[in-house]
């Protein structure tokens, strides 16, 4: 199904692609090792409003990243460019499809959780969760390093 998407030029995808990968990976550390966990500061009064606000302004921020990172990801594993092996674009959509049914399946429920007020049950279970999107984001920024070097050397 992927080979029917059109051949498009590979190099700018993969720039684009590469940026966002690495975009959102240094994003994620940061939000697993200094954002949320500072969620629990916010204070119970406030913290309704908090994540509403924290909701909206981090789905501006992310989903951009997020989309091009999905959609560049397909076209690369659509028409592998000469110096990425088809097993390496396969395994970079595998991770994106990873990261983003952990995103929707296990921290949006979470977040939801916590749009009603600060529990700390559902603070430190998507404290927990988050791991994998850390995870699998950071193996997804060593692979398009990899593509990288090859492309290079």
């Amino acid at each position: 199904m992927l080979s029917m998407l059109p051949s498009l030029p590979q190099t700018p995808i993969f720039l684009l692609h590469l940026a966002a990968t690495l975009f959102m990976t240094g994003l994620i550390w940061f939000v697993q090792v200094v954002h949320y966990p500072l969620f629990g500061r916010v204070g119970t009064e406030d913290y309704a409003a908090y994540q509403s606000a924290h909701a909206q302004r981090t789905t501006l921020l992310v989903m951009p990243p997020m989309l091009l990172e999905l959609l560049t990801a397909g076209l690369l594993a659509a028409h592998p460019p000469a110096y990425v092996a088809a097993w390496q674009a396969y395994l970079g959509l595998a991770l994106v499809g990873g990261v983003w049914l952990s995103t929707f399946l296990l921290q949006v429920p979470r977040h939801n959780l916590l749009g009603g007020g600060y529990d700390p049950d559902a603070h430190r279970a998507l404290v927990a969760t988050n791991w994998l999107r850390t995870l699998a984001w950071s193996l997804r920024a060593l692979l398009v390093l990899a593509m990288t070097a090859q492309a290079l050397g």
